[in-house]
């Protein structure tokens, strides 16, 4: 497991880039056969991804949790964004089609994935964030997720945020997830931008061609940074950063938030004349 540890504000405007992408950056999210996951201390999320391919990936908990199994005191959050697999929670076995997603509840202990057919895997972007309470576990299509449509073709950002794991679908402790798809010949996210000092927050991108990039805007709001980030890479964002992106093509990703509350409108808005 990479750790991934939390930067002081003043530290981290001190940085060149190899220093931000080092921080900030997670370059693989999925590997082949393996799960591949980051555990930053903002917040003490994790996330990352399982591809399984020639057979089947059992999730473990290892020294860094320091519990006899993986969800003994954390809840999760999956969204497939590959093609057809399953997962098997404690022997119950949910099908998972390209972006359908699932909250697990604290408590499951054996967590396993598989895809149908290896030659076209799955690809399980995992969330998990610590928790108090045993929530009952959810499949949710991306049908039954909370669409919200916003933006619009004359500021090049008109998008639907689909919210998976969000008090108006499904029951957790802290975790929210969801997935934002942005619209052909839109570009912009989350612009005019905000930070959120009750909750940390992880973006991971997708959907994009291999010669695009996302310009992801992050920093206090008047000492802004930015990363060039590529197709199926994710970035963490502390509750002191904004969190913006501006593409070279329209793009999606997944957004996962944790901290104090799960009022998804509570954010610090930013006036453009302080953005620096």
């Amino acid at each position: 497991m990479d750790i991934r540890y939390a930067n002081h504000p003043q530290d981290s405007k001190k940085y060149d880039t190899t220093e931000l992408r080092k921080h900030y950056l997670k370059e693989e999210i999925f590997l082949t056969d393996e799960i591949n996951l980051t555990y930053s201390h903002v917040d003490r999320i994790i996330f990352g991804g399982a591809m399984p391919v020639d057979g089947v990936l059992e999730l473990k908990a290892g020294k860094e949790m320091g519990v006899e199994f993986f969800l003994q005191r954390r809840e999760m959050g999956i969204i497939n964004i590959g093609e057809a697999g399953t997962i098997s929670l404690d022997g119950e076995e949910y099908e998972m089609n390209k972006h359908d997603g699932i909250y697990i509840g604290m408590g499951t202990k054996e967590v396993i994935f598989k895809s149908k057919d290896g030659k076209n895997p799955a690809k399980f972007y995992i969330n998990s964030v610590p928790a108090h309470h045993t929530y009952p576990t959810v499949k949710i299509n991306i049908k039954d997720a909370n669409p919200v449509h916003l933006g619009d073709n004359a500021n090049l950002n008109k998008r639907t945020i689909y919210q998976f794991v969000h008090p108006n679908v499904c029951k957790s402790c802290q975790l929210l997830m969801g997935m934002t798809i942005l619209e052909p010949n839109n570009v912009w996210n989350t612009m005019p931008c905000h930070t959120h000092e009750r909750r940390m927050e992880v973006y991971f991108y997708f959907n994009m061609a291999d010669d695009t990039r996302v310009i992801h805007l992050m920093g206090e709001p008047h000492e802004t940074r930015h990363l060039f980030v590529k197709n199926e890479q994710a970035i963490i964002s502390p509750s002191w950063s904004i969190h913006s992106g501006v593409g070279t093509s329209n793009y999606t990703f997944i957004w996962g938030m944790c901290g104090e509350n799960q009022t998804f409108n509570d954010m610090d808005a930013i006036n453009m004349d302080d953005l620096r």
